[in-house]
């Protein structure tokens, strides 16, 4: 029986995209980060969370919550497994949890106050999605009640990533609902195996169902700083056709903070729903080792390996063949940019290495090789002193910025489709093998009026070539207010 049955409410699942996935470097990075990434499956982690909830007799369309910068290839990847999601609601920076579950209440609450909210990270793992509709059953039973409900997942070991949830009395809405006893912030090693051992606690999986109005009552009376700067933003933002757009100077005002601080460990209707979905948050590339299919030595691998004599390694490679002899218990990463090597349990001391390459400001911390954009993406092939060269791919319909630049001059060739550019007055029609000379600060861009990808060969040359030297005079995707961002650059 569909939990709308059981509850007389509807349930819209709420999606948090907005995630870094910084433990999964090299591979998930700031400008393309896990719940965008295919890890184990062919579809992406955003893709198989949306599919999970997906059955319109149980659930309305998704209300996805990212970074703005993010939506163009959220919104692709959604349209790639046919989901058009009943509001996207695009938020101007990063505020963890709090104000982004604030957004989707306020959103759903203007036509439908008494509606309930899935909340379901984009990036996470359930593999019983039969489980997790049973659950959230009787999360509806409880939320139509006016209970605030988390799900735990059963602790099968002792772990210091998690944080974990501790049951109390027993509740009539399913036979695995309880009160929360208590919230008890990610343990020890001692703290989480005294846990383990004495039954009870389960790992907070980072899943919620509420209210509508009961969630936006609560931050009313546990963080109403929160509640405030949210409502501003939302009422003073824009919101067409389903996709809302907080205004950012009120946004940048809202305290950065997660639901869990900001209300679950303060409210006194807090109830678990412990159930076993099969979940993971793949937080780590030892969580994602073990979640993957093994030989009989624990070897898992991903891409083109051949592993001698080698024992619980995790061999992830892209493009290239790697080979090991006389390993064990290892992650090893191959990017077409980076290698990651080491042992599975310093897999939290990932993030260490990637606060180091912030702070000396390479840029293999936030973007890969192929950056992905709102028109398509390019590659870094070569780079020189003074020269760099890239391959360009402009999807079909889809344009580059209006644009000049004050340190490098560049060379177009087309090798694949048919190109309109722009150079300073003159408009050109290019097809493949057909090459233009962009001197140093024309005014240019490249169009694809076809129905197949545009191919180019970028050669610049300059004493500088950054990517934040671009001035944009035009951008259909509302980036010339910010042309210095590196993650808006092209």
């Amino acid at each position: 029986m569909p939990p709308s049955t059981v509850s007389n409410r509807n349930i819209y699942p709420v999606i948090l995209c907005g995630g870094s996935g910084s433990r999964l470097w090299p591979l998930s990075r700031e400008g393309r980060p896990k719940q965008f990434q295919s890890l184990l499956s062919e579809h992406s982690m955003l893709q198989e969370t949306v599919k999970r909830v997906s059955d319109n007799d149980v659930f309305q369309a998704p209300v996805i919550v990212t970074d703005e910068k993010f939506w163009f290839m959220g919104s692709a990847q959604l349209a790639d497994i046919g989901i058009k999601p009943g509001l996207a609601i695009l938020e101007p920076q990063r505020r963890n949890t709090a104000a982004a579950i604030a957004l989707a209440a306020l959103a759903i609450g203007v036509d439908d106050p008494e509606g309930l909210l899935l909340v379901l990270p984009s990036d996470h793992l359930i593999r019983n999605s039969k489980a997790l509709h049973i659950a959230a059953q009787m999360g509806a039973r409880a939320a139509a009640h006016g209970s605030l409900v988390t799900f735990g997942t059963p602790a099968n070991r002792p772990e210091v990533g998690y944080g974990y949830i501790r049951q109390g009395k027993k509740l009539s809405y399913g036979y695995t609902c309880f009160e929360v006893d208590a919230f008890i912030e990610k343990p020890d090693l001692n703290k989480a195996g005294e846990m383990l051992e004495a039954g009870g606690h389960f790992w907070n999986s980072g899943i919620f169902m509420f209210e509508a109005k009961k969630i936006l009552d609560e931050l009313q009376k546990y963080a109403p700083d929160i509640l405030e700067h949210c409502i501003e933003a939302f009422e003073t933002g824009s919101n067409k056709n389903g996709m809302i757009k907080p205004a950012a100077e009120a946004f940048s005002r809202v305290p950065n903070i997660s639901i869990d601080h900001a209300v679950l460990e303060k409210t006194k209707d807090a109830v678990v729903v412990t159930i076993d979905i099969g979940w993971s948050d793949i937080g780590s590339w030892q969580s994602l080792a073990e979640c993957m299919d093994t030989d009989d030595a624990g070897n898992s691998a991903v891409g083109d390996s051949i592993m001698v004599n080698c024992s619980g390694l995790h061999v992830h490679g892209s493009d290239r063949l790697i080979a090991t002899v006389g390993l064990d218990n290892l992650v090893i990463v191959d990017t077409a940019d980076a290698l990651l090597v080491m042992r599975k349990e310093c897999s939290q001391d990932v993030t260490k290495i990637v606060e180091q390459l912030k702070h000396e400001d390479r840029e293999v911390a936030k973007l890969h090789r192929k950056v992905h954009r709102p028109w398509g993406s390019y590659e870094g092939v070569h780079w020189g002193l003074q020269h760099q060269v890239k391959h360009i791919v402009v999807a079909p319909g889809e344009k580059l910025s209006l644009q000049y630049h004050h340190h490098r001059s560049e060379h177009w060739t087309i090798v694949r489709g048919v190109a309109e550019v722009t150079l300073d007055d003159d408009v050109l029609t290019l097809k493949p093998d057909q090459s233009i000379y962009i001197p140093l600060g024309a005014v240019h861009r490249i169009y694809n009026p076809g129905t197949v990808p545009v191919h180019l060969i970028e050669v610049q040359i300059g004493s500088y070539l950054g990517e934040d030297d671009i001035v944009r005079l035009e951008d259909i995707y509302g980036r010339v207010e910010n042309p210095s961002s590196p993650l808006a650059a092209e």
